[in-house]
């Protein structure tokens, strides 16, 4: 009988599904707005630029996805099939990571790091992640990139292709950073490859990362290079 995506943990993928991950889990938060804002400004993205192999994006939010912290009583990498993992939430995890072709990871800056979350998240699995593309948005008062490049060097450790230029999303004051860190709506609104705002047909408002929008255009670009199996990861 041939095996199934649940039965064995493989790179290789029938359909192109990418993961816009949300590696925050705190409440209040303004992960959730910020992966969705990054998760909509791919769709965009994709609407400007049709593809003979569409890819299709979808949100992960650790928060629907709660773990413990890591208690499975092996190893990761010696495990090779989600049946193999003791714990039902993981064998759930597995699958559901295993399902997809490349990820884009959300994530906030903790004290010059990524949360706990992501990191747990990650440790719990090997081959679910191993070889597959990947590209880091990381956010906060000054960009977060730090926390970009602490979640590049775990990337690199898991064997998986890294898109060499991450993307930072500095909060633009301290009014936004309040708000964000209360969960407040932060506005945040999609704009095109040219960085304009079609919703603002006054353009009286200033956009929040217009010109950061090219930046997540090119560094998807370089995402889907590789998941085509061209370009070079960092």
């Amino acid at each position: 009988m041939a095996l199934t995506a649940r039965d064995s943990l493989s790179t290789e993928h029938v359909s192109k599904q990418i993961g816009v991950i949300v590696c925050s889990q705190r409440k209040p938060r303004a992960g959730l707005q910020i992966g969705t804002f990054v998760l909509d400004s791919l769709k965009q993205y994709q609407r400007s630029h049709p593809s003979s192999q569409p890819a299709e994006i979808i949100l992960i939010d650790l928060a629907d996805h709660p773990l413990p912290l890591y208690d499975e009583p092996g190893i990761p990498s010696q495990i090779h099939s989600s049946s193999g993992y003791t714990h039902a939430h993981t064998r759930a995890w597995s699958d559901l990571i295993n399902s997809f072709a490349a990820f884009v990871f959300v994530t906030p800056q903790y004290n010059w790091g990524c949360p706990a979350s992501i990191k747990n998240a990650i440790d719990y699995l090997y081959h679910e992640w191993t070889g597959k593309p990947a590209m880091v948005v990381s956010y906060g008062g000054h960009g977060g990139g730090k926390a970009a490049a602490q979640l590049k060097e775990v990337l690199h450790g898991l064997r998986m292709k890294v898109v060499p230029n991450h993307v930072e999303l500095a909060f633009p004051g301290r009014d936004f950073l309040v708000k964000a860190a209360g969960g407040a709506d932060l506005g945040l609104r999609v704009v095109d490859d040219n960085g304009n705002d079609n919703d603002n047909d006054n353009g009286t408002q200033e956009t929040v990362w217009a010109k950061e929008a090219a930046d997540i255009h090119k560094a998807f670009e370089d995402l889907l290079g590789l998941l085509a199996g061209q370009g070079s990861e960092a």
